[in-house]
């Protein structure tokens, strides 16, 4: 193997590697380097998988077997997340809004209903 190539494989890798993490500060599970707060974009975060399945797909054929696992293997660990983060989403809007109907007074002791004399 020429330098170049050892190179490319090197940067496949740290590519890889970016949007694997990337993914994961997008879903709350790595706190940002920048602000160092826990910060969600969910819809970053399905892009920044799509891109990771794109990469996947378009070199299928030219990476290593080292390669391909590393990919194979960080997509599947995003996707999981994804789909555990978006089920706790959704479980939390579900109590959100019992309770919400819970608060709202009956119809009938409403201020605008007729009143009956």
């Amino acid at each position: 193997m020429t330098d170049q190539t050892n190179q490319y494989d090197r940067q496949f890798v740290q590519l890889v590697m970016s949007l694997h993490i990337a993914a994961m500060q997008q879903m709350g599970k790595v706190a940002s380097p920048l602000t160092g707060k826990i910060e969600r974009d969910m819809a970053m975060c399905r892009n920044t998988i799509d891109m990771l399945e794109m990469l996947q797909r378009k070199t299928v054929g030219n990476v290593s077997d080292d390669e391909k696992k590393l990919i194979d293997r960080l997509l599947y660990e995003c996707r999981l997340n994804y789909v555990d983060e978006v089920k706790k989403d959704q479980a939390a809007a579900v109590p959100e809004t019992k309770a919400d109907s819970a608060k709202e007074p009956p119809e009938s002791s409403s201020p605008e209903s007729p009143k009956t004399v």
